[in-house]
């Protein structure tokens, strides 16, 4: 019995060694990494806008007196990631901008790390500001639906209608901890830089490792693509990369503040159309909490997408566009039955046709439901 101890126990020291080894390895392979500043390893593809308390960096496709449509990205993506999904949008006559969310991609990380829904829809409004966009439309995925949705009930006149894919970060019904309670194991951890970065170093910002944690939010491996991995590699250059990732798993990990996304009956004061498309297979966020946003938004439409896990602008590009367009193009008819002489640019017809829809067609009212009608109003700009 006491050789198998031993044996055990001697099993048990080697692997750690292994492990404290590793770790010791990808620590020292962040530390000569991560060197490069954001000014220095943004893609000279975007730019960078000061926004409230931090510099945005933001890419933008189309024209710039197009429709305004701001893409809001989930965990560890940045703007890079949603270059696909803009393109026929863009083309479509809509102006696309694509946002890096602190502190993932290129953005300035806050002095002291404030990444609350709050926090970063101030920023995003901020941005709108500075870019003087009056009315937008946005279009966000994953974590990022927190900022998309807090951004929404912080200005809801300002905001034309909403794109929901697969989206969390809600923090819907937030229960206040009790007093005086007694932090978690993860929260120590998470407060703790000398153990947590080194963990983090050879799991959540280690190159090889994207592939495994990407994978893990689609259901074919095959479409995370060597391309899509480079993309979500880029910003792991970025000085105190491992850093601030801690920071942000402290954040939204840690005991969270009650926002105007927490409370379900705030989103009732919300009438503009929604748009909301989720996988049918997601593991990450399930379908029922698509359902639940869906009876929260009044004038919403949930549009389960099969064969889909988590990031259904990778898995199914097609069916995402597709859908987002015909969503769009209900606006463009209801524009039209308004005032004939509004026309969209030619592309639009012709992106339209492409995923099999076409709605030149339906030239008159009576072909409009009252939903399609009551959406004009939400509208003001016309491609």
């Amino acid at each position: 019995m006491k050789k198998w101890v031993g044996y055990f126990l001697k099993t048990i020291a080697a692997i750690l060694g292994i492990l404290l080894a590793a770790i010791l390895f990808f620590t020292v392979q962040a530390n000569l990494r991560e060197t490069k500043t954001r000014q220095e390893a943004a893609p000279s593809t975007g730019k960078f806008v000061q926004a409230g308390d931090v510099e945005l960096f933001i890419q933008e496709l189309g024209p710039q007196d197009g429709q305004p449509i701001l893409f809001i990205h989930g965990t560890a993506a940045w703007s890079g990631l949603w270059r696909e999904t803009m393109t026929p949008l863009a083309e479509a006559g809509y102006r696309c901008i694509a946002i890096d969310i602190p502190p993932f991609g290129y953005s300035e990380r806050p002095s002291s790390p404030s990444y609350d829904n709050a926090s970063q829809a101030k920023r995003i409004v901020a941005l709108m500001d500075s870019l003087g966009i009056e009315h937008a439309i946005l279009f966000g995925h994953s974590f990022g639906g927190g900022a998309t949705m807090e951004t929404a009930l912080m200005i809801p006149d300002r905001i034309d209608a909403l794109i929901l894919l697969d989206v969390g970060g809600l923090n819907l019904n937030l229960q206040s901890p009790p007093e005086n309670q007694n932090p978690s194991a993860i929260e120590l951890f998470l407060e703790t830089p000398a153990i947590r970065n080194p963990v983090i170093a050879a799991t959540g910002t280690n190159p090889l490792f994207t592939k495994t944690l990407i994978s893990a939010m689609v259901l074919d491996s095959d479409d995370v693509t060597q391309e899509k991995i480079q993309i979500l590699q880029e910003p792991l250059v970025l000085d105190g990369a491992t850093n601030t990732l801690g920071d942000w798993l402290k954040s939204v990990l840690g005991v969270q503040s009650p926002s105007l996304t927490t409370d379900p009956a705030n989103y009732a004061a919300l009438d503009m159309p929604a748009l909301i498309l989720w996988g049918d297979s997601d593991k990450i966020i399930p379908l029922k909490e698509g359902e639940y946003l869906h009876s929260l938004l009044s004038d919403s439409e949930l549009v389960v997408l099969k064969g889909v896990n988590h990031i259904p602008h990778l898995e199914d590009l097609d069916a995402v566009i597709g859908n987002v367009l015909r969503f769009l193009g209900v606006i463009v008819i209801a524009r039209r039955v308004e005032d004939p002489t509004k026309q969209p640019p030619s592309s639009y017809w012709r992106l339209l046709r492409s995923f099999g829809l076409d709605t030149r067609r339906q030239r008159t009212a009576p072909l409009l439901d009252q939903r399609s009608l009551a959406m004009t109003s939400h509208f003001p700009y016309f491609s």
